[in-house]
């Protein structure tokens, strides 16, 4: 496993990018494990990601020889150890249900990330924290001090050297500034089905047009509000008998599972952004 790399990429579609890949990886010895690809008709770009064994030259010679061969291509594209899982800082509030739910995941073996700190506003889950073995950080949150409080919460997401931040039922609006600094980084769970019920309540909001699914998004964070590519939705069914908080209630379990699913497939480098849209290799 140590030395499986997985190759994502996208570029102008044209012939003989496929062919060139793997030509590529069969010259230095590569043997293919899983590929998957995607020609989007409408914006002309194609998709690519590519998990293969080389045991003949190291990431950073392939590295060098991946950049004669993609530029041609004016391809973008990054190359990943299979086995180096993906740091992580996660940020929540008071709800601690998709906190917990990563936690397990994340020490069962289930995803490919490594949780370096929590960050939270509250104090609710420092014993969660603790029991994890994860460093807690309580950041209070005040509108007369928010660029301070952001860039405390930069420093520790820097310090950690995170390559993912998850806001795992963080309840606080990130500012423009930081939206940038976390672009394509940075994961929210939703607890509606986007692009309905955007903001605040959506599950007062859903219990007030009578709905009869109600569903979670996790999307990548933007500075437009739950406005980001989404990533992954689900949905429960309800009826009128469900008040908000059966709602609530019956929302938790679709949130969790949105969030875990797209924390594995961002850590699996499963996921492409096209625009303002995904492509997720599953």
């Amino acid at each position: 496993m140590q030395d499986t790399y997985i190759l994502t990429l996208s570029c102008p579609d044209r012939k003989g990018i496929v062919h060139a890949i793997s030509g590529f990886l069969l010259e230095r010895g590569g043997n293919i494990e899983e590929a998957a690809q995607f020609n989007d008709s409408d914006t002309g770009l194609f998709f690519m990601r590519v998990q293969f064994r080389c045991e003949q030259i190291g990431a950073d010679e392939l590295r060098a020889q991946l950049q004669t061969l993609t530029a041609p291509f004016d391809m973008k594209w990054q190359l990943h150890a299979r086995t180096q899982p993906m740091r992580c800082v996660i940020m929540v509030s008071r709800e601690g249900h998709c906190l917990n739910d990563l936690l397990f995941r994340w020490k069962s073996g289930l995803l490919s990330v490594d949780i370096r700190a929590i960050i939270s506003n509250h104090r609710d889950f420092y014993q969660l924290a603790a029991s994890y073995n994860v460093p807690f950080h309580h950041v209070p949150m005040s509108k007369s001090d928010k660029a301070q409080t952001e860039a405390r919460q930069m420093e520790i997401v820097e310090s950690e050297g995170a390559e993912l931040v998850v806001l795992a039922r963080y309840m606080q609006i990130l500012s423009d500034d930081m939206c940038r600094k976390l672009s394509g980084r940075a994961i929210n769970i939703h607890h509606s089905f986007l692009p309905s019920f955007k903001g605040a309540k959506p599950y007062y909001q859903a219990h007030d047009r009578g709905v009869k699914l109600i569903g979670a998004t996790a999307h990548y964070v933007t500075a437009e509000l739950d406005e980001g590519p989404i990533i992954e939705q689900d949905v429960a069914r309800v009826d009128h008998t469900h008040t908000v908080e059966d709602l609530t209630a019956a929302g938790r379990d679709t949130e969790s599972q949105v969030l875990a699913r797209a924390v594995k497939w961002h850590s699996e480098h499963r996921v492409l952004l096209n625009g303002h849209k995904t492509v997720v290799f599953k």
